[in-house]
C-alpha cells in the first residue's frame, strides 16, 4: 500500500514538474539548447540555466552569438535590454543571415547615443546580396531600463519588423515588378555587440568612451515559432518541421496594425531611403509610400492604405464615397500614379485624380474617369482651372481596359505648360499662353486629391444610365505613386534652384518631341471625343483665345 501511495505521487510530482518546464518553454526557448557564441572569448556568457545572455564589449573586442538551426520563414521574438548609459559607438545587432555573397538578410541594428541622448533603431532588408532598404526610428522608451521584445515576422507575402508587438515596418513580396524577396534561403539568427564608432553616432562625429566599458546588452525570453529547415527536410507551409502556431504563415496588419504602424513611421521614423531623393536622384523607382506621402480624408473605412503603404484603395457604396489627399503641396513638378479602375458596371461612378488649390480662385488640373456599364468604355475627362475659371474639357475614350490592371497616368506641370499622359503617351497639352490674356496655373500651390464618389446625375450618358447599388462596393486601387516635383512651404517657396526641388528635373523644361507630337496627334484624332475648342455651340460668340 505504502509503495502505491508513494508511486502515485512520484506520478504527480512527475507531472507537475513537466507541466512547469513546458509552461516555461513557452515564455522563451534556452539559449543553452538554441544558440551558441561564436566569438569573443569570454564577453559572451549564458547564465542561470540557459535564461539568460550577455554580450559585452571592451577596448579589446566585442562578442557574440548564432542560433544553431536555420529557418525559413517564420516568427522570431527575443527580449533585449541595450546598453546603459554612454553607448556612443556601439552597435548591438540582432537579425537573420544566410551566407554568401547573394546572402538575404533581415536587420534590427541598436544604434548606441551618448547618455540622454535616444537610441537609433537601423532596419534593413537584403535580397540577393542587395540591401540599401534602410529605414530608421527613434523609440517611444528607454530601452536600456527594461527588457523590450523585438520581433520579425517573415513569410512569403511580406516581412513584419515588431518593437513590443507594435509594427514599425512592412517590407512587402513584390518579385511580380521586379524586386527580390527572401524567399529561398535559410537564415540563422545572429546577435552581436561591437564598436562601429566610425560611423554608428552622428555619422561617426561622436566617439566610444572606453572608459565606460565593458558594455552589456542582455537577452532572453527567445521564442522562434518558425520553419526549421534542413537539407533532409526543407521547409513548406505543410513541413513537418513547422510549429502548430502558424499564424505567422499568412500574418498581416489588421486595420489597428496598420493604424499603429502609421502612427510610428509619422512620429518616430527619422529616415526612409523611400523618400532620399539625394541618395536616388532619379527617385524611388518603385513609388512611394502612401502611409508617408498621403492622408485618407473622408469615407471612414472606405480608404485603406495596404501591403505597408505600397497600395491604397478607394471604395464607393450607397452611403458614401472615399477619398485621399497628399501630405506635401508642389508648385510645378512631374506627378505619376498608377491607377486600377472600378471593374464591371461602374457606370454613375466617377474616381477623379487631380491637382488643386483652394479658394473661389484655385487652381486645378484634372483627371477624372467616368464609369460605364459593363463592355462599355470608360470616360477620362481632362480640364484645366486657373484663378478658379475652368470649361476647358476635353475627352477621351483609352485604348485599353483600364479596369484589368494598373495603368500610369501623369501630370508634368511647369512653367511653360501642362501635360497629361497616359502610359507615358502624352494625351493633352495646355500652354502658357498668358501672353495673349489666357491665365496659367503658375502661383498657386496645389496638393494631389483623389475619390471614388456617385455622380449619376450626369457622369453616365449625361444622367440617363444610374448607379446599380447592387453591385456595390466599387473599388478603385492605387500604387507606385512618385512626384518628381517642388515641395512647397511658406519658409522655402519654390524655384528652380529651390532645394525642395527634386535632383531629377527634366519636367523643369519638358515640352514634346516629334515623336511626342506624333504620338499626341493619333491620341486625338482616334480617341478625342470631345474638345471645348471646337463646340461652337458652346462658345457661339467665339472660341476661347487659347483655341485660336
Amino acid at each position: 500500500m505504502s509503495f502505491g501511495c508513494s508511486s502515485k505521487l512520484y506520478s504527480m510530482m512527475l507531472f507537475t514538474m513537466l507541466f512547469a518546464f513546458l509552461m516555461g518553454a513557452s515564455e522563451g526557448g534556452n539559449f543553452l539548447q538554441d544558440f551558441d557564441i561564436t566569438w569573443g572569448d569570454q564577453r559572451g556568457k549564458i547564465l542561470n540555466g540557459g535564461q539568460l545572455l550577455t554580450l559585452s564589449l571592451d577596448k579589446a573586442s566585442g562578442s557574440g552569438f548564432q542560433s544553431k538551426k536555420e529557418y525559413l520563414f517564420g516568427r522570431i521574438d527575443m527580449q533585449i535590454k541595450l546598453v546603459s548609459g554612454n553607448s556612443a559607438g556601439t552597435v548591438t545587432a540582432y537579425y537573420l543571415s544566410s551566407q554568401g555573397p547573394t546572402h538575404d538578410e533581415i536587420d534590427f541594428e541598436f544604434l548606441g547615443n551618448a547618455t540622454g541622448e535616444p537610441y537609433v533603431l537601423h532596419t534593413n532588408v537584403f535580397s540577393q546580396g542587395k540591401g540599401n532598404r534602410e529605414q530608421q526610428f527613434y523609440l517611444w522608451f528607454d530601452p536600456t531600463k527594461a527588457f523590450h521584445t523585438y520581433s520579425i515576422v517573415w513569410n512569403k507575402q511580406r516581412i513584419i519588423f515588431l518593437v513590443d508587438n507594435i509594427p514599425i515596418r512592412v517590407f512587402q513580396n513584390l518579385e511580380s515588378i521586379g524586386v527580390p524577396f527572401p524567399n529561398k534561403q535559410a537564415m540563422r539568427i545572429y546577435s552581436s555587440l561591437w564598436n562601429a564608432d566610425d560611423w554608428a553616432t552622428r555619422g561617426g562625429l561622436v566617439k566610444t568612451d572606453w572608459t565606460q566599458a565593458p558594455f552589456t546588452a542582455s537577452y532572453r525570453n527567445f521564442k522562434a515559432s518558425a520553419c526549421i529547415w534542413s537539407s533532409a527536410s526543407p521547409c513548406t507551409s505543410t513541413s513537418p518541421n513547422s510549429v502548430q502556431d502558424n499564424v505567422w504563415q499568412v500574418q498581416a496588419l489588421d486595420a489597428p496594425g496598420r493604424n499603429r504602424l502609421r502612427w510610428v513611421q509619422q512620429k518616430y521614423m527619422i529616415y526612409n531611403y523611400c523618400t532620399d531623393l539625394k541618395r536616388f536622384p532619379q527617385g524611388s523607382s518603385k513609388g512611394g509610400n502612401f502611409f508617408q506621402d498621403f492622408d485618407i480624408t473622408w469615407g471612414d473605412q472606405r480608404a485603406k492604405m495596404l501591403n505597408g503603404g505600397q497600395l491604397l484603395t478607394l471604395s464607393l457604396d450607397e452611403v458614401s464615397g472615399s477619398g485621399f489627399q497628399s501630405k506635401n503641396e508642389y508648385l510645378f513638378g512631374r506627378i505619376d500614379m498608377q491607377i486600377k479602375l472600378v471593374s464591371g458596371n461602374s457606370a454613375g461612378t466617377v474616381t477623379a485624380y487631380y491637382l488643386s488649390s483652394q479658394g473661389p480662385t484655385h487652381d486645378e488640373i484634372d483627371f477624372e474617369f467616368l464609369g460605364n456599364v459593363t463592355g462599355e468604355p470608360y470616360v477620362l475627362h481632362t480640364n484645366v482651372f486657373s484663378q478658379g475659371k475652368g470649361d476647358r474639357e476635353q475627352q477621351f475614350y483609352l485604348w485599353f481596359d483600364p479596369t484589368k490592371a494598373y495603368h500610369t497616368y501623369s501630370i508634368v506641370w511647369n512653367k511653360q505648360r501642362i501635360i497629361f499622359l497616359v502610359d507615358n503617351t502624352p494625351i493633352r497639352v495646355f500652354q502658357n499662353l498668358e501672353s495673349v490674356g489666357v491665365p496659367f496655373p503658375n502661383k498657386q500651390a496645389m496638393r494631389i486629391y483623389s475619390s471614388l464618389w456617385n455622380a449619376d446625375d450626369w457622369a453616365t450618358r449625361g444622367g440617363l444610365v444610374k448607379t446599380d447599388w447592387t453591385q456595390a462596393p466599387f473599388t478603385a486601387s492605387y500604387i507606385n505613386f512618385k512626384a518628381n516635383a517642388c515641395i512647397w512651404s511658406p519658409a522655402s517657396p519654390c524655384t528652380f534652384s529651390s532645394p525642395n526641388s527634386s535632383n531629377d528635373s527634366a519636367w523643369q523644361v519638358q515640352t514634346l518631341d516629334a515623336l511626342g507630337r506624333n504620338r499626341l496627334r493619333r491620341v486625338q484624332q482616334k480617341y478625342m471625343i470631345y474638345n471645348y475648342c471646337s463646340d461652337l455651340k458652346r462658345f457661339s460668340q467665339g472660341l476661347p483665345p487659347e483655341c485660336k
